[in-house]
């Protein structure tokens, strides 16, 4: 058997903030502001979270809902935007946390949005070629948007980690392609507190030539039509863009709308499509056939063909917090404490 992801587990903290409240907070209409990027809330980390700690939860359901001992992990890949180090790997931190061996690949991945997706793909070389028996790929991000900016209504927080392996796969991996370009549609300076939008690169040139691109050379060249697949997962800054780039491609709404996340827990970054995926993977069935495409600013995507195995329905009814209900937990905070959890604001001693 190919390679293919045998566990998943998604972190997603407790905390929203509506967008409502955000948009009121700086003057703006709210209807206007919901309607612009259909996220109706996100979520925010608490103020003892962070990358690494959302990374670690997320491994540890990843790991408990396969069964997988920690000492098989041959590889541990961490895909992020918002390292709580400059200068320290998650990866290395994951390997104590979790209680892996010390003879593991360890590499913190970076490529926007799509550095998970790159430690999928490596991992499934790794695996595939018998260096390692499973690898763990996560994608965490406590995403930076500045106050009152574009980012304030959608960044938010959150992880997913899957296990990667042959054996007792839940779904396997058919093909994957790639499509990357120097597209400078969004980047942060080093000091930066925040990003910069490269505006008028960031749609058409960025996320649809590269979303859609991956999608179209990939169907392009193994010959698949929209027909073949049961769930399309695509990459989502807001909730306009991967229903958009479905409609470019030809996909209905009943075959996205089920990986829709970000409409109530804003953008992830890294667990973005990742977590649609996750949200897929807990109700699809056995036969089912996914498309996964990701995206990653600067700019590139990462498009995936799983094919759905027996072994999801076991998954399914393990003991770990699906993301539904991760959806549905929820506390909503004000602007001052999420400001305060985000550390946008100094606190006094």
């Amino acid at each position: 058997m190919k390679a293919g992801i045998v566990s998943w587990g998604a972190y997603i903290p407790k905390y929203r903030i509506r967008t409502e409240d955000i948009a009121a907070t700086w003057g703006d209409d709210p209807a206007r502001i919901v309607d612009i990027y259909l996220v109706y809330e996100k979520s925010v980390e608490g103020y003892d979270e962070d990358a690494v700690t959302i990374a670690t939860e997320a491994a540890r359901r990843a790991l408990r809902r396969g069964a997988v001992d920690p000492k098989r992990i041959g590889a541990v890949y961490s895909g992020t935007e918002s390292k709580p180090y400059a200068v320290k790997p998650i990866s290395s931190i994951l390997i104590d946390a979790l209680g892996l061996a010390n003879n593991v690949f360890a590499v913190d991945m970076e490529f926007a949005c799509k550095a998970a997706s790159d430690g999928i793909v490596a991992i499934a070389g790794l695996v595939e070629s018998g260096r390692v028996e499973y690898g763990l790929a996560v994608g965490t991000d406590t995403s930076q948007g500045e106050p009152g900016e574009h980012l304030d209504y959608s960044a938010s927080s959150g992880g997913v980690a899957y296990v990667i392996g042959r054996d007792g796969v839940a779904a396997e991996f058919e093909t994957i392609y790639t499509y990357n370009s120097d597209t400078p549609d969004f980047w942060r300076r080093e000091g930066s507190p925040y990003p910069m939008h490269g505006e008028g690169f960031t749609g058409e040139p960025a996320y649809f030539r590269h979303v859609v691109g991956a999608a179209k050379g990939l169907m392009e060249r193994h010959g698949y039509k929209v027909s073949d697949f049961a769930y399309a997962v695509f990459h989502q800054p807001n909730g306009r863009f991967p229903m958009r780039a479905a409609s470019m491609l030809g996909f209905p709404p009943d075959k996205v709308k089920p990986g829709i996340v970000v409409t109530h827990i804003g953008n992830t970054y890294n667990a973005s499509a990742l977590m649609g995926l996750a949200r897929v993977l807990e109700q699809a069935k056995p036969g089912d056939k996914i498309l996964l495409v990701t995206f990653g600013s600067g700019a590139g995507s990462n498009a995936f063909v799983l094919n759905v195995t027996d072994a999801v329905l076991e998954r399914q009814k393990a003991d770990v917090p699906k993301v539904d209900e991760m959806i549905a937990d929820k506390i909503y905070i004000d602007y001052a404490m999420y400001l305060k959890n985000r550390k946008m604001v100094k606190l006094f001693e």
